[in-house]
């Protein structure tokens, strides 16, 4: 499957840790015919950060580093609730899980810390980090699944991010490579299986350059 199809990354925001729509996107993620990489949120791990930074007065680089695990341990967390999804960390152990008829969730620290093109600050989140990975993966296209009202038809990037809804460093990661992304909100997932099954893309918020 993963031979023949370019994957799909859904990046599941830690704002969905307490929402039952967690569950739905799961379960329509690992029965999906389409290949796709789940990219774990924050969470409840992240505000942790946030909050520790705030009293201890580390820095953005040590804050950025501890989120990443952040991410993990969500990513964690989901490999709990529904059969079929599996830790990985690399290109290759994620290629070798959707080989083996299994739903990869990325755990981002042995690959993206570190790397030149990644900012260290919180102007990086799990939404740049998706998309990180979606160009070197190829992907068929990146859909964000978020919590908060979205606006209806084609935004930019920019414009997004000024919004709140995506991060900050975005629109200059979305501007060097050529993946098509969208914003979804978490009760679409119904509409989101179908794109998974179609090959069509989702009606769902695209995201533009400009």
């Amino acid at each position: 499957m993963y031979r023949s199809q370019r994957p799909w990354i859904v990046k599941l925001g830690g704002s969905l840790h307490d929402s039952p729509t967690l569950r739905a996107w799961l379960k329509i993620i690992a029965a999906a015919k389409a290949p796709v990489v789940i990219v774990p949120g924050g969470g409840p791990f992240a505000d942790a950060v946030r909050k520790t930074q705030r009293n201890l007065k580390f820095s953005d680089r040590i804050a950025h580093r501890m989120a990443l695990l952040a991410m993990e341990q969500y990513g964690l967390a989901m490999t709990g609730l529904v059969a079929g999804i599996r830790p990985t960390e690399t290109q290759r152990s994620i290629a070798a899980c959707l080989r083996a008829g299994e739903t990869p969730v990325w755990l981002p620290t042995a690959t993206a810390l570190g790397v030149p093109d990644i900012a260290e600050n919180w102007d990086v989140t799990s939404d740049s980090l998706a998309l990180w990975l979606a160009h070197r993966l190829r992907a068929r296209g990146l859909l964000l699944v978020k919590a908060a009202r979205l606006p209806v038809g084609p935004r930019s990037a920019v414009e997004l991010a000024r919004m709140g809804i995506i991060d900050g460093e975005f629109p200059r990661m979305l501007a060097s490579g050529d993946v098509p992304c969208w914003c979804i909100g978490a009760r679409r997932h119904r509409e989101a299986a179908r794109a998974f099954h179609s090959g069509n893309d989702p009606r769902a918020t695209s995201i533009c350059r400009k």
